[in-house]
């Protein structure tokens, strides 16, 4: 087993920088503490990286970044801001992009930490197996794991997440202020996030016993394509709907293609808040899911956990999710 100066800190009952203080020679630590530092380092057989320890506080500097589809614009900004905000710091990212989560990622995990990364940052759910996450949790107990949108509700393991059920929740009664009682939903993956989100689909049509038609919600795969002939065959089925909710902007894109090329007006919304909201024609309204506070929240726990230790950090921390109303919003 790789010894670490997180299991020190552990086993001493102080925090990471304590340990680190020890390493450097500081004079900023009791003798006492010191003595019983240097034996427990003895005791568990700890011997200090050289080449990290030459780096400052037995640290690489680095920070190992996993997600599934870097190709993917959200997350390609998540990965930019994390990048941009763990530089500040003096810290580089090594990014692993997994590719579709098929029950097998947890070489990627066992890689990244077997380069002495300082901490793990998940973005979304690349893990979702039992081996997977056991690996994961394992990882852990040595090195901070913060988890952006996914929650394993793990020891060890810190999450920042976007209350995204409530959020569409809410998405659903200003709809249906509006007038709108028969949306439909087009979604992609049940990850941990598409699974809160049809949640609060669900959740806001029951709250205001609007009829949920099964041939209204349709899960189809991310791209423009499947959006568009999705809400062709709404249409050409006759199906009623006066609103187009989807899990993803790109999703909105396409269902708001395949409306004006029919000649019907509905409010479309997408997700995420993405640059692709924008560009769209009409501007396309959007629920911002906060991924630029996500980030810098993960970057502020690396921070906190990797120098100071951890002390009062918090396991989880949550956003809520805003609508951004934009032209494809008004009826």
């Amino acid at each position: 087993m790789n010894i670490t100066i997180y299991d020190i800190a552990q086993k001493c009952g102080v925090s990471i920088a304590t340990v680190s203080r020890v390493l450097n020679g500081s004079s900023r630590v009791s003798e006492k503490t010191r003595a019983r530092i240097l034996e427990v380092m003895k005791d568990m057989g700890y011997k200090p990286n050289p080449f990290a320890r030459g780096l400052g506080l037995d640290s690489m500097k680095i920070v190992g970044v996993i997600c599934t589809d870097v190709a993917d614009i959200f997350y390609a900004r998540a990965v930019s801001l994390l990048e941009e905000g763990l530089r500040r710091h003096n810290l580089d990212v090594m990014l692993s992009n997994t590719g579709e989560d098929r029950g097998r990622n947890s070489k990627y995990i066992t890689d990244m930490t077997a380069k002495h990364v300082d901490a793990i940052i998940t973005i979304g759910t690349p893990f979702s197996s039992e081996k997977d996450i056991r690996q994961l949790q394992q990882v852990a107990e040595s090195v901070p794991v913060i988890t952006i949108n996914c929650d394993y509700h793990l020891p060890n393991m810190y999450s920042v997440v976007c209350n995204e059920k409530e959020g569409m929740r809410k998405l659903v009664h200003w709809l249906a202020e509006k007038g709108c009682r028969k949306p439909a939903y087009l979604y992609d993956f049940l990850t941990y996030s598409g699974r809160h989100k049809l949640d609060g689909f669900y959740q806001g049509c029951r709250e205001l016993k609007l009829d949920v038609s099964d041939e209204r919600i349709c899960q189809i795969e991310r791209t423009l394509e499947a959006a568009e002939a999705s809400v062709d065959r709404l249409v050409a089925s006759q199906c009623e709907f006066d609103a187009i909710l989807t899990s993803e902007d790109v999703l909105a894109v396409g269902a708001q293609r395949a409306m004006l090329r029919s000649g019907m007006n509905v409010p479309v919304v997408g997700w995420n808040n993405s640059i692709l909201a924008q560009c769209a024609t009409p501007t396309l309204s959007s629920v911002d899911n906060k991924l630029a506070s996500l980030c810098a929240a993960a970057v502020n726990l690396v921070i906190t956990l990797t120098e100071n230790g951890g002390d009062a950090v918090p396991v989880r921390t949550e956003f809520s999710a805003d609508l951004v109303e934009r032209e494809s919003f008004r009826l």
